[in-house]
């Protein structure tokens, strides 16, 4: 077949030639369906009297080489695409590599410098008159700087000075500059990452190519507040033009404070942004400090003032499209002024390549995505709206968790202990959003809005695997005793409550809504099944939605804090439906020494390895001091009305409480240090005790079957536990009570429940079977407990997550002790499946 326009060839050979008008014709109709019909051919050709004259035959040859070449064209499309991006990648290393080798020479100028000084200096100490003594200690005095002129002319040339310092810590050697761990450049990747080592301050660069053009890249890289989740307002209070057309500009910048544990910072800033000789666009910044004759900040309350050394963006057009962008972050935190825990967040060059430079890049990925998928929707949502969601979700959390009193927050008394602080806002912005009626015809008359916020330090637990747990597992952290609030909670509807704060549900649904290219945030939406908020609910549960932000589950990436913000949500779902964020952030203090056990799972799989695998986790342990540590913050929200202030608080305060208790279990749970588990699982899988379980499952079945449990070989008591921890069928131990609750359950029954073994304790028995199963297990339960053993029809059970799972049969069979007497009953579901 020919692909060239205007002809197509028959299987003989011959050429068909087609007017223009009659090409028209048809394009028309292949945009309408690429691929008709042979009876909507015909149909046009009735239709089209310029194509009655053409076979039938004749049109489906047409339509077949016009959608080979749209599909040559999407191919040698994607094709140069590649290229581009690969000769661009090509040209940063290049430029990479010579800045290398430029800093290789230095250092080895530098070392033969030192050398000499070292030598220098022995000679010079054998010397040992007065003028030495004091010449040597003139070297330690602090110089003092005059104060800078603040002039326009003074601030053109530090203007000048910024530009040139920032280009040699962006294409030079002012900084040595090492790979970020984890992260390697190649065409899939984000760019070339690097973090600082032994300079001042902390330092993180970044090298990409994105598909915008350099005047778009600078705008939304100079709109901060978009980008960057911590930067909480950036006010432009002076600018002046330059002679070259450039302009400079005087900033004031607030930043939030991750934690509760430290103060917010700010900065005072000079902005300079210029184009170079070669087009490429610069925008530059640094820190005004002891400047005189100009515009200048006074210290601003409750704030710490933080120092930017000259960083920025260099942003340089690319071959075809595009842009080639270098990012330059480097910042003085004042770590001084922070509890000495926390003090390596605030000097770490990982999580600020995280949080600011990377999330830089990120960002004009989304947007170069949005820009060529315009037409793309979730939930009939364009990504800009579900963008400015999830930056209210941000926002509304980190305002909750700074309190600033500007904001209409203030301090509440505490009840003698200082782990929860209270805090109540009453401003009339913070009550806008809370009187709206719902769908399910509550209406909110709340007129403030109390928070509760606490942090707790963590040790040998990772953030992220904390985060995927919390996420999946709702009911290891809601709280279910506390009444105090429910009566109020009726009359200002559901959006009173905070996310996790709910009486009773069946379960949780995890609807999908948006995520970031690389996945590291998801947008999400919530359905919590069959809640309960008061007594006449039991009779017709509803459902309660949360819009949620999670981030940070790739306990691989270093410098990465983990977050869940979530707000309840009414079932319509506006774009500017009021949000009343809660939540909580891990914050690693460690982020060198993270990811020391990076393929751990969350039911523990890890603990069954007490060989070689313990001891390289002991050896991780012990080469990072025994523990890692992180920090988590928590802030929740209620809407209440002003005379329930006090319930309201002290039901907080209970919350919170209750929700630290449950973290900790859980986490110490986690823990790579301990590879059991607390309260009510009493069987750590790998100890002596898991053993004994595992032998007296195995030894039970073969005495009441008379046959050795399928698909398990007896080569040893740890044979046996790893063999039928690996079985291929669920195999579930629970407890012989009245109200039976499982103990114990190998990786099969656990994906077939959808739990973990942490969770495990908190599942009953009677929950998983349908209304046949439990009528077919009440049956078949005196035969259990009198013959020892008995089948079970196949049938349906549900998983946690409210999932049918069918089985083909089940076996049930009572486990006995050593003293002969009935420690548990053990089921094994044989071929189940999700349905």
């Amino acid at each position: 077949m020919s692909c060239k326009d205007g002809r197509s060839v028959e299987d003989n050979g011959k050429y068909v030639r087609y007017t223009p008008e009659q090409v028209e014709a048809l394009e028309r109709l292949y945009h309408e369906c690429p691929k008709p019909s042979s009876m909507r051919r015909q149909q046009l050709i009735r239709e089209c009297p310029i194509l009655s004259h053409i076979e039938p035959r004749q049109i489906k040859v047409w339509f077949q080489n016009r959608r080979c070449r749209e599909k040559q064209r999407k191919e040698s499309s994607r094709l140069q695409g590649v290229n581009r991006k690969l000769s661009a990648m090509n040209k940063l290393l290049v430029e990479e590599n010579d800045r290398l080798q430029k800093q290789v020479s230095q250092l080895v100028y530098e070392n033969g410098y030192f050398r000499k000084q070292t030598q220098t200096t022995k000679l010079a100490s054998k010397d040992s008159s007065c003028e030495s003594v004091v010449t040597s200690g003139q070297h330690h005095l602090t110089p003092q700087h005059p104060p800078r002129d603040a002039s326009p002319a003074g601030l053109l040339s530090i203007a000048e000075e910024t530009l040139t310092e920032f280009l040699s810590k962006a294409t030079g050697t002012a900084v040595e500059w090492v790979q970020m761990p984890g992260m390697k450049p190649g065409p899939d990747s984000i760019g070339i990452i690097s973090i600082s080592h032994g300079c001042t301050g902390m330092a993180a660069r970044a090298c990409g190519l994105v598909g915008l053009d350099p005047t778009r890249v600078a705008e939304i890289l100079k709109d901060r507040p978009s980008w960057y989740r911590d930067c909480r307002a950036v006010e432009v209070l002076n600018m002046l033009p330059t002679a070259n057309g450039g302009t400079i500009e005087l900033l004031y910048m607030q930043l939030y404070a991750p934690t509760t544990l430290a103060p917010p910072r700010d900065f005072w800033l000079l902005r300079y942004t210029t184009v170079t000789d070669d087009g490429s666009f610069v925008v530059c910044e640094s820190s005004l400090r002891n400047t005189k004759n100009g515009p200048s900040m006074p210290p601003v309350q409750n704030f710490v003032r933080a120092e930017i050394l000259p960083s920025g963006y260099l942003i340089r057009p690319c071959e075809g499209s595009g842009s080639i962008v270098h990012i330059v972050d480097h910042m003085n935190l004042e770590a001084w002024s922070v509890p000495e825990v926390l003090r390596p967040l605030y000097e770490s060059s990982a999580v600020l390549a995280q949080k600011t430079t990377m999330a830089a890049l990120r960002q004009l990925r989304q947007l170069t995505l949005e820009f060529l998928q315009p037409n793309v929707t979730n939930w009939g949502r364009r990504p800009a709206a579900l963008r400015a969601l999830s930056k209210r979700l941000s926002r509304g959390f980190n305002e909750a968790l700074n309190g600033f009193s500007s904001e209409g927050w203030s301090m509440q008394d505490n009840d003698g202990i200082d782990d929860v602080a209270i805090l109540v806002n009453s401003s009339p912005d913070k009550r806008m959003g809370l009187n709206l009626s719902f769908s399910d015809g509550f209406t909110s008359i709340s007129n403030a809005v109390l928070c509760a916020k606490a942090s707790m330090l963590l040790q040998s637990v990772t953030p992220a695997v904390l985060l995927r747990f919390l996420r999946e597992h709702r009911s290891e952290w809601v709280d279910n005793n506390i009444e105090a609030y429910s009566a109020a909670a009726v009359k200002v509807g559901p959006c009173s409550l905070p996310g996790a704060r709910v009486a009773n549900f069946g379960g949780q649904v995890i609807l999908p809504l948006a995520h970031t290219v690389e996945h590291e945030e998801l947008l999400e939406v919530i359905k919590l099944e069959g809640v309960c908020h008061s007594p006449e609910d039991v009779i017709m549960p509803r459902d309660m939605f949360l819009l949620q932000l999670c981030s940070g589950m790739d306990e691989n990436a270093v410098g990465t804090c983990a977050e869940l913000v979530f707000a309840p949500i009414d079932a319509s779902f506006a774009d500017d439906a009021p949000l009343l964020p809660s939540g909580f952030r891990i914050i690693p203090l460690d982020s060198a020494k993270e990811a020391s056990s990076p393929n751990r799972t969350l039911d523990l799989t890890s603990a069954l390895e007490t060989g070689p695998v313990g001891s390289e986790v002991a050896n991780d342990l012990k080469a990072t001091g025994g523990t890692s540590k992180s920090i988590m913050t928590m802030a929740f929200q209620f809407a209440f009305e002003s005379h329930m202030q006090e319930n309201v608080a002290s039901m907080a305060r209970k919350y919170v409480r209750s929700f630290i208790s449950s973290v900790q279990r859980v986490a110490l749970a986690l823990s790579p240090s301990h590879f059991g588990f607390l309260g009510g699982l009493r069987l750590p899988l790998g100890t002596p005790e898991a053993h004994t379980l595992a032998r007296w499952i195995c030894l039970s079945y073969r005495r009441f079957l008379a046959v050795e449990l399928p698909k398990l070989s007896s080569e040893g008591s740890e044979s046996i536990l790893d063999n039928l921890w690996h079985h291929s069928d669920a195999i579930i131990c629970c407890s012989a009570k009245a109200m039976p609750v499982f103990t114990f359950a190998n990786q099969a029954g656990l994906d077939m429940l959808e739990t973990t073994l942490v969770a495990l304790q908190d599942v009953s028995l009677e929950k998983i079977f349908d209304e046949h199963g439990r009528k077919n297990l009440c049956s078949e339960f005196p035969q259990i407990m009198q013959q020892g053993f008995a089948f079970l029809q196949g049938g349906i059970c549900l998983s946690t997550m409210v999932r049918p799972v069918s089985y083909e049969k089940a076996v049930a069979w009572k486990v006995l002790n050593e003293e002969d007497t009935a420690h548990c009953i053990s089921f094994m579901f044989v071929n189940w499946s999700f349905v």
